[in-house]
């Protein structure tokens, strides 16, 4: 399985933006589905969005919703989260996933088994 690379995260004052890009290296699957999740400290993992270049399913959970915007290069085996309008509680670090099989939709991410993960990347939005 493909391993993950995050990167992108930084520090950045409300109302600013970021993109976080989860590149894909080694043996790539033809069809794909990753999960960007974070964690705030004290706080448990949230799925934050999700994208399958499967069916080319995605998700966004509510608090993110036409803030963020998910993805994916398949030229570059790369996946990419543009973050805008970032909010204090958008800090937390940042990670991507992919699932189990390859190209699951993410209709129901819930039911989604995301098995490699990346290393993350720390996101700040503070002033």
């Amino acid at each position: 399985q493909a391993q993950l690379v995050e990167s992108g995260g930084g520090l950045v004052q409300p109302g600013g933006s970021l993109r976080l890009s989860c590149a894909q290296q080694g043996f790539v699957q033809a069809y794909y589905t990753i999960g960007w999740f974070r964690q705030a400290p004290g706080k448990e993992r949230e799925a934050v969005s999700c994208f399958s270049s499967s069916d080319g399913s995605t998700y966004y959970a509510d608090s993110v919703k036409g803030r963020f915007t998910i993805s994916g290069d398949n030229a570059r085996n790369t996946v990419y989260l543009q973050m805008t309008s970032l909010k204090p509680e958008d800090t937390g670090v940042y990670y991507c996933a992919s699932s189990i099989p390859p190209g699951s939709s993410c209709i129901d991410v819930n039911g989604v088994d995301f098995g490699s993960w990346g290393q993350g990347t720390q996101v700040t939005v503070s002033s």
